[in-house]
């Protein structure tokens, strides 16, 4: 039976790995070949030399022979897009300065010029005030979501073991705030503990938590005078407000990584730039499930509005049927946010009794027991 894509494939991302593959092989069965130019005489000989059954070429520039052969034995071509401000078949995540690039620093309009911020006028355009977007950009837009999902799939599954720790939190949050400082302390412990935190990657509680994994290999006083650097620019609006993160950023430069999934959906809202990956999707939803389900060791909850509280319910949903595995953490900070003034912690706890992840929630006013908590809850997670 013709299988494109099975769940065993052999992704390869460039000419070498496709030359070193069909030595070794002798055919192209069950391969992926992703956004790659096989126009050269080099590469068309080694395309053309064996079948091409049951192999996807998605995005692959290809000379009209090397196509040609593909189809007549047995493979699948997904013809590159054009015109786009993005690629939908990459093939890694980005990087903070990938989407920043055209970014002058001083020049803070220069902001609307960026490869982030251009994508995200074109995907605003094409959605038309709501509206479906044309099926070509429908089409692009879910390839690239999909090439994302493969991207973090293979960075979580690399062989490293990263323990995954969420973070979310509110956008609005400023970081002239004490919460922001204590958010970006979360982090900190939290990456000193050897847990790699996972945040919605905009601004806000999510820069803090980015923010303190980064800053993981220096000493407390560095992320205190790191927000202190940022607070003189405390909102995403502010001219200097990504002046303020090249500072930082320059200044401790031996940064420890983590990850950022935004989206595009929210793209007003610019990623922050403390990550090491980023995960950017156009569908916020597959955005806010995957993030949560990748955090197996638990997930904080910072202050937040509408949205970080959504997500609170999405996240015990999934604890509640162990939609991925064994209900994980959910640890609530800032008590008297999450009991009284935004009174989900005693709801959640009606909702859990007597399921197993009772005794995974948790709210506190104390940094230390955020990261105890997590700490604690480690050594029953699966790896």
């Amino acid at each position: 039976m013709y299988e494109c894509c099975p769940s065993q494939i052999t992704e390869i991302e460039s000419v070498p790995a496709l030359r070193r593959h069909v030595n070794t092989h002798g055919d192209l069965k069950n391969v992926v070949l992703q956004g790659l130019d096989l126009t050269g005489a080099d590469a068309e000989a080694v395309v053309t030399s064996v079948d091409a059954e049951d192999a996807c070429f998605l995005g692959c520039r290809l000379s009209a022979a090397a196509e040609q052969h593909v189809r007549e034995t047995g493979g699948t071509v997904f013809p590159a897009f054009v015109g786009l401000p993005f690629n939908p078949y990459r093939a890694s995540l980005y990087t903070p300065d990938e989407l920043m690039a055209g970014y002058e620093e001083g020049k803070p309009k220069t902001r609307h010029k960026t490869v982030d911020a251009q994508i995200y006028e074109y995907f605003s355009e094409r959605r038309l005030d709501g509206r479906d977007a044309p099926v070509m950009d429908a089409l692009a837009f879910r390839i690239h979501d999909h090439a994302i999902d493969d991207a973090l799939r293979g960075l979580l599954n690399d062989g490293t073991g990263r323990r995954v720790v969420g973070v979310m939190g509110g956008h609005q949050l400023g970081r002239d705030t004490d919460t922001y400082r204590q958010v970006a302390r979360i982090g900190w412990q939290l990456a000193r503990r050897d847990f790699f935190v996972a945040t919605g990657g905009g601004p806000g509680a999510m820069e803090a938590a980015n923010l303190g994994a980064a800053l993981a290999n220096y000493d407390r006083e560095a992320v205190y005078e790191a927000v202190d650097t940022l607070a003189e620019a405390p909102h995403y609006e502010d001219d200097d407000y990504f002046n303020r993160a090249f500072t930082v950023r320059d200044r401790y430069p031996d940064r420890t990584e983590s990850l950022a999934v935004p989206t595009w959906f929210y793209g007003h809202e610019p990623s922050n730039l403390f990550p090491t990956h980023v995960a950017k999707y156009f569908a916020n939803s597959i955005r806010e499930d995957g993030l949560l389900a990748i955090a197996k060791y638990g997930v904080i909850y910072a202050p937040g509005s509408a949205g970080t509280i959504q997500e609170v319910f999405m996240d015990a949903a999934q604890n509640h049927y162990e939609t991925f595995g064994a209900a994980s953490p959910m640890v609530f900070f800032d008590e008297a946010y999450w009991t009284e003034e935004k009174p989900v912690y005693p709801l959640l706890q009606t909702l859990a009794e007597d399921t197993p992840y009772a005794d995974e929630l948790q709210v506190t006013d104390s940094v230390d027991t955020v990261a105890s908590a997590i700490a604690d809850h480690a050594p029953t997670r699966a790896s």
